[in-house]
């Protein structure tokens, strides 16, 4: 999702091959052993298999809104750390044979610094979103669904309202479209705002 966020307000015109993670093409894994997507393959051949790596490279083709302006590398690197390490222990415990309830309390330290950063200015780095923002706002929307009813009663209002704001965005629209899962000789699907 973030990638596709920065893809779209870069206005970068990509062609998109949706696929189910349980029915990976060959065509992936040959451009990214690995297994997981986001996956770029440039027009050289090179391959870009990390979603904050694809949103550089798309905001390094045109940054209309400025969002590299607005990047924390110390709270991405958290985001996609320690809290992204909790979340998935959260929402898959089973997966990881953990407790779920004590990476949900674990987050819960992460979201309060990212409600008060947001009370200053309404986004994390400045009073506009920035790469920051959209690197972290998917995981934050994961974790809230994991048990909404429990999210919402937590003293984060800031945090909510951001979150909000974001999935109601005609960007977060934009890029949350179903496609259908591409197969070889399918008609090119093209993505961009």
């Amino acid at each position: 999702m973030r990638a596709r966020l920065a893809v779209a307000v870069s206005g970068t015109q990509v062609e998109l091959r949706e696929v189910k993670l349980a029915s990976k093409p060959t065509e992936m894994l040959a451009a990214s052993p690995k297994g997981t997507v986001p996956v770029l393959v440039l027009s050289d051949g090179s391959v870009i298999d990390e979603s904050l790596d694809v949103m550089r490279w798309a905001l390094s083709l045109s940054d209309p809104e400025h969002w590299l302006k607005r990047t924390d590398e110390s709270l991405i690197a958290r985001n996609d750390g320690p809290f992204k390490h909790d979340l998935d222990r959260y929402k898959y415990p089973d997966r990881h044979g953990s407790d779920a309830l004590s990476h949900r309390a674990s987050s819960v330290a992460f979201l309060g610094e990212l409600d008060t950063r947001l009370a200053a200015n309404g986004q994390l780095c400045d009073a506009a979103p920035g790469l920051t923002d959209m690197a972290i706002m998917p995981f934050v929307r994961q974790f809230a669904a994991v048990d909404p009813a429990w999210f919402a009663e937590q003293p984060l209002p800031h945090l909510k309202h951001w979150l909000t704001a974001h999935l109601g965005s005609p960007l977060f629209a934009a890029v949350m479209t179903k496609f259908v899962p591409w197969k070889l000789g399918n008609p090119p699907v093209f993505f961009s705002a």
